[in-house]
């Protein structure tokens, strides 16, 4: 009997070596299979995140960033599809910049429209590619709105997903997060599995939302770098717009017998909205203006290159200034928007007689310096801005004045931005530090006048920097055989 039951222990124990064997090889071959299914999920994000740093080491267009992010999210997440929203350029609702092909609907869909699906796949194709969402429409809208990840195995509670569930166009898991960095919610990326996939799990939940943040940040950035270049793009425009401006100024000033004349124009910004002109009226005259278009930058530059053109067409064998700005007002009056007016002074300069003729168009008051009281007063003749009326108050108002300059007087026109010139507490420059610079340089010409007026304007406002455009024209009278 013993001999039987040590055979039937040995027996035993022999099964049970057999049966441990088993199990453990059972174990290490699914150790093994999961070892390689995070070296498999490992490589996947290395290769996501390699993509995303190399798509950066040269210049990558969002559309294929977009694709890039989308197709990486559902390759390491094995998902059916993916999509993704990003605000619009008011930031007011989603708009989507990519959806996989794969990628079931994730938004509302009309009924007339999952109806034409049956038949025309285009039809759904082409709703989901052009509708918007809104925040808190449906499940991207809400999760754009509250910022919160979610994540799905069962979509029966969302009712623009529970609708298409038993179809083929059905959601069955999904996960779904916004794309955040710093303060800033740029948009949603969501994938999903239709009803023949396997439901997310934790871990792909843990996994998405990093994904997710990586993506954040390089959308982040391809904003900056789009921002960046789209800047130098227009800076390159704008100094092309400087020089064509700077053509359209004049080169430098008339020399004309019996009077000096000097004239500069200094920019706030790359291009300007002041403007100055020296234009032959006939073989006796010469016509001189100046004029500052309200606001700044290229929406004023525009208008003063009108403005010149206009002018120009005008100006010609007409004697009176008068005259000119009210043909110019009436050309630009219907262009010129409501919120927008040039202020003007043109003058006509009779060389045969010396004699100066002006109107002013609601510009700052020309200076008049007087060289034998050594006084400074204003030339205040009516006018009012160009722009603002048809014509009716305009050509009632504006009329010719008739200025005399005896030997030596000078006649400074000036834009405003000589005499509101800021320094660093925010106080201006003003008329009256501009009447003692006048009347300290105009013993010396026209061109001193220019220079001390600067200098002084720049001394004041030291390194506060320039406010607004500045433009001064000076005339001096003195004998036509003085050189």
């Amino acid at each position: 009997m013993w001999p039987t039951l040590l055979y039937a222990a040995l027996a035993i124990a022999i099964c049970g070596w057999i049966f441990t064997s088993f199990r453990q090889r059972r174990k290490v071959h699914a150790l093994e299979r999961s070892k390689e299914e995070i070296q498999v999920e490992e490589t996947l994000v290395f290769d996501f995140l390699h993509g995303l740093g190399e798509a950066f080491r040269e210049t990558i267009k969002p559309h294929d960033l977009h694709r890039l992010i989308v197709e990486g999210a559902t390759r390491i997440l094995d998902a059916h599809g993916g999509a993704l929203y990003l605000t619009d350029r008011s930031g007011n609702k989603l708009v989507p910049v990519f959806l996989s092909k794969g990628c079931p609907p994730l938004v509302p869909v009309p009924g007339h429209i999952l109806h034409q699906a049956a038949t025309t796949p285009a039809a759904l194709e082409g709703f989901l590619r052009m509708h918007s969402v809104p925040p808190g429409e449906g499940l991207i809208g809400t999760v754009w709105q509250t910022a919160q990840p979610v994540s799905l195995a069962d979509v029966r509670d969302v009712p623009e997903l529970a609708r298409l569930r038993e179809t083929p166009l059905g959601t069955a898991s999904l996960m779904a997060t916004s794309l955040l960095y710093g303060k800033q919610n740029m948009g949603v990326l969501a994938v999903g599995n239709g009803p023949m996939g396997a439901p997310f799990t934790p871990s792909d939940f843990v996994v998405f939302k990093s994904i997710a943040e990586q993506s954040a940040f390089a959308l982040y950035n391809a904003i900056i770098y789009s921002e960046a270049n789209e800047k130098k793009r227009l800076d390159h425009d704008l100094e092309i717009a400087r020089d064509i401006q700077r053509i359209l100024l004049p080169e430098k000033s008339p020399a004309v017998p019996g009077f000096e004349i000097a004239g500069i124009n200094i920019p706030a910004r790359q291009v300007s909205g002041d403007y100055f002109d020296y234009i032959r009226v006939d073989e006796h005259r010469l016509g001189v203006a100046i004029a500052d278009v309200s606001g700044k930058g290229v929406p004023a530059s525009l208008i003063m290159a009108i403005c010149r053109s206009v002018l120009r067409s005008q100006a010609p064998q007409n004697p009176s200034p008068a005259d000119v700005l009210k043909a110019v007002n009436r050309q630009l009056y219907p262009d010129i928007k409501e919120d927008m007016f040039i202020s003007m002074a043109y003058l006509v300069v009779d060389l045969s007689v010396g004699s100066i003729t002006l109107a002013r168009a609601g510009h700052d008051a020309p200076l008049l310096y007087r060289r034998a009281q050594q006084t400074v007063e204003f030339i205040k003749s009516p006018g009012m801005v160009v722009g603002i009326d048809s014509g009716s108050v305009f050509d009632r108002i504006t009329n010719d004045f008739a200025i005399r300059l005896e030997q030596d007087d000078c006649l400074i026109l000036y834009t405003d931005g000589v005499t509101e010139a800021l320094d660093a507490e925010g106080f201006e420059f003003g008329i009256d530090r501009m009447i003692q610079s006048v009347r300290a340089s105009a013993a010396h010409g026209a061109s001193a006048i220019i220079t001390r007026l600067i200098d002084d304007v720049r001394n004041f406002v030291g390194a506060h920097p320039q406010n607004d455009d500045i433009t001064l024209i000076t005339i001096r009278k003195h004998e036509k055989d003085q050189p």
